[in-house]
Parts: C-alpha cells; structure tokens; sequence
C-alpha cells in the first residue's frame, strides 16, 4: 500500500474512527485503526466488538484532491501510536507506504516514522446489515435527545439493561428513555418517517451515545439510522458508527408517570436552576446532597439546605404559578441540577404528588419529562 493524503483529513478521520478503539482490549488487532486503499478512496475503521467506526475520505472533496493512491492495499496501525502522530504532523501532506510484514512508514515534510504495522486479515469484518427498517433525523434533534436522556442511565453493571436508553418508534414518534432507578427522562420527537416503521425495546449504551454523540457536526445534518436485529448503524455523512444493542428487556416505566398532581409549580428555570446551584454548595458538604423545596403562603418557593459545619442557606424563589395544596419536600440536589441543565425552555412545569412521590418536570415544548424520587428525612 501506498498514498498521499491531506493531513487535516486524515487527522478528522483518524480522531473520529479511535473513539472505538478500547484501551483495555485483550485482543491486540483491536488496538489499532485499520487503513484500506483502494480505487474510490480510504476507509479508516476502528472496533471494540460493541461499537465500530467507518470513516471513508474520498480521492476528491469538490474541486479539491485529497488523497492519492499510488499502491492499494491494507494495514492495521497501532491507535495509540498513530493518533498522536497524524495529530502532530508538521507538514500538510502526508506519505504513508507498507512494506514487508507490514512495516509502515509514515513521511510528513522532515519527518519520516517507522510504525509496526498489523496483519488487516486479523481485523474483525463488519456486519452487513439489511436495511429494512431506515428513517432519517436531524443531527442536531438527535444530539438534544441523547443530552436530555442519557444522564440517567445507570453506571451499575448489575443492571445492564439499565445502562442504555431505550428507543422506540411508533405513529412516526421517536422516543427515548432512561432511568437508574433513582431518577427517570423521557424525550420523544415528531418525525416524518412513515408510520409503518416501528420498533420497541431498542436499547443502546449511555456511553455509546455520548461517543455517537460526538461525531454528530453541530451544523445540520441528517443522520440516517437502520435498525437491525441486534446491531444500530448511523450514517453520518462520510462515517459510519455501527453499534450492539443491549440484551434484555427495558422495564415498563408508564405506570409510575402520574398523570395529575396535588401540587403544580411553574417557575423560571434559569432562576431555580441558580438557586439549586447556590442550595448544593452546602448539601454536598453533607456528602447527601439534600435540598428541601417548600411553598409559601406569599405564593414563592423557599430552597433551603444545611452543613452541621458551614451552616445553613435559604432562598425565595418566586413563582409564575402556583396550585393545590402546601408542600414540604427533600431531595438529591444533584439529580435536579442534572435536569435544569437539559431542559430547553425558559419555564419549567414542576408536579408533585406529596412529599414521599416522584417529582416530574415538564418543558414548556412538552417533548421531554423529567422524573426524580424525593428523599425520605425525619424533618
């Protein structure tokens, strides 16, 4: 094998294809990018068996040439070596030719590099998937739906399945959701895919999706996505994220979302966001994170928390609504703020059921709900 290739096209393939190299891998031909030439370009792939990356860099980006094949051919380079090296490369074209046993030199303006190459026989074959089941979604609604929901995953390998998010798609409505138990989000979207397609129980790591995530540009794009038996893949213009679903059963959490409330609270959420900000500087002393929200008769919302070592914070916080009955209530300050970070409008529907039930959060968009449990405290 033989090329040149522009740098900076080849770092942005090399930095988006490592994101599935694992780091920990028993299996050496894991830890490295495998590099294919051939007559329509070069296809970079990296794969830990759970996620895997194609990023394709054509001969041509418009009027411009950006690789060039002298000699076709395959490699495998070691990731940890190669990424650093094309990311520090000084000159803008790069020469890379595999010799004997997969010797690979890399040549840059003054620099030349001796790599150990591997043999691209040993590299895992990508699954071909049957692409019966295809729609297509913005990128950038995709990237507000992973933020919003994949915070309340599980870290807790004792429940796998609760580590994912799961995805459905029914009447052309995708939706997302994710719970650790503790805490539960919810995002669902209006799409145009024809309401035949459908699919339950697709569940995909947190950690996948914030890799996907990623790769995702901010301008807009559309991510075209097959769903599989078993396995995702994500077209995203010139890359390709294949991804394995999680095994198992997702538990049913409709049942525990009420449907009306004791308590209704409306409120900016910029300015209970910052309030809880302030209230957590005390709890987290406490190592509980425990803050408490209580109504008022002026029709505002106290936060408080307290350190038996620092002291004690109280803060009103008024209301653009305000109905049902009084409320005294403690919960993980922590859980909340993960909430007010994701939510995307100015106010906040806030519905509580007393002060032993979940709390929900609504958007003013209603395209996401938010769910915490409340602490359980003696006062």
């Amino acid at each position: 094998m033989k090329l040149t290739i522009s740098r900076n096209e080849l770092n942005d393939a090399v930095q988006q294809v490592s994101k599935a190299v694992s780091a920990r891998t028993t299996i050496p031909i894991l830890s490295g990018i495998k590099i294919d030439a051939h007559a329509q370009g070069i296809t970079l792939t990296a794969s830990d068996t759970d996620i895997s990356i194609q990023s394709f860099i054509p001969l041509e980006t418009g009027d411009k040439v950006v690789s060039t094949i002298h000699r076709p051919g395959s490699v495998v380079l070691p990731a940890k070596f190669f990424v650093e090296i094309i990311r520090k490369l000084p000159d803008e074209e790069v020469n890379i030719e595999v010799g004997e046993r997969f010797q690979t030199q890399i040549h840059s303006g003054a620099i030349d590099i001796q790599l150990v190459g591997m043999d691209p026989e040993e590299f895992p074959v990508l699954p071909i998937l049957e692409e019966e089941r295809v729609f297509s979604i913005p990128g950038d609604i995709l990237k507000s739906m992973i933020r919003q929901t994949i915070f309340s995953v599980t870290t807790s390998e004792s429940t796998p399945i609760l580590t994912g998010v799961l995805w459905s798609l029914n009447e052309g409505v995708l939706k997302f959701v994710a719970t650790d138990r503790y805490r539960l989000a919810t995002c669902k979207v209006n799409t145009d895919v024809d309401a035949s397609l459908h699919f339950s129980n697709v569940v995909i790591a947190g950690k996948t999706l914030n890799e996907l995530s990623k790769i995702i540009p901010d301008h807009n794009v559309l991510v075209d996505i097959v769903v599989a038996d078993s396995q995702v893949l994500f077209k995203v213009g010139n890359v390709l994220f294949f991804t394995r679903m999680l095994d198992g059963t997702f538990p049913d959490t409709s049942k525990i979302i009420p449907n009306q409330f004791k308590t209704e609270l409306v409120l900016n959420t910029k300015a209970l966001s910052e309030a809880i900000d302030r209230a957590y500087l005390l709890s987290r002393e406490e190592k509980t994170n425990i803050v408490r929200l209580s109504t008022t008769e002026s029709g505002a919302v106290e936060i408080s928390s307290s350190s038996s070592e620092l002291g004690r914070v109280q803060e009103m916080v008024p209301v653009q609504e305000l109905s049902g009955e009084s409320l005294r209530i403690a919960f993980n300050s922590k859980y909340m703020l993960d909430v007010l970070k994701v939510v995307d409008s100015e106010n906040l529907f806030i519905g509580f059921n007393g002060s032993m039930s979940p709390i929900i959060f609504k958007s003013e968009h209603e395209n996401s709900l938010h769910l915490i449990l409340p602490y359980r405290t003696t006062n």
